[in-house]
């Protein structure tokens, strides 16, 4: 996969550089090709862990490597995990702005797809989860705990349209 070279510092569990020598968290393999419900379900293993920012890692293998058509989907779910990270690290204007921007995104690609469920994927649900935050995170100003914000990926699923799809 082309694109900027990884840094190879340490980082800690939402992403932030830690100083050369520490242990850090490991970081998730880039350029991985899964199938979607296996990128749901690991991206939901991280968020529940307090994992934010390689859950976003995640998301943007899925963005970059699947089709066309579902780019937007997992592009806004990967601004979602990083707007948690934000959030997490304390950044209110960041953390809000980017869950709002996924918000938009997953909406419109759900709007425009006439796909509520994709893989299971709880689009409105989500979308409420992530303007909440954004509200929470922009009164209180100050940092949240990611994985007590994890938001859950699958919901609400129609029958049969979280294997369908």
């Amino acid at each position: 996969m082309e694109g900027r070279a990884r840094n190879a510092r340490p980082r800690d569990g939402l992403g932030r550089p830690l100083p050369y020598g520490a242990e850090g968290v490991d970081r998730q393999p880039e350029g991985v090709t899964r199938a979607p419900g296996e990128t749901v379900a690991e991206a939901q293993s991280l968020l529940d862990a307090g994992k934010p920012f390689h859950a976003h890692e995640v998301f943007e293998d899925a963005w970059k490597s699947g089709p066309a058509e579902e780019r937007a989907l997992w592009r806004g779910l990967a601004q979602l995990a990083v707007g948690l990270t934000h959030a997490a690290r304390g950044n209110a204007t960041g953390g809000a702005r980017l869950l709002r921007r996924g918000a938009a995104a997953i909406e419109e690609w759900r709007s425009v797809s006439g796909r509520g469920y994709p893989y299971g994927i709880a689009v409105p649900e989500l979308v409420l989860w992530a303007r909440e935050l954004a509200g929470v995170v922009e009164r209180e100003e100050s940092a949240v705990d990611a994985a007590a914000w994890a938001p859950r990926l699958r919901g609400g699923e129609r029958e049969g349209e979280a294997g369908r799809e």
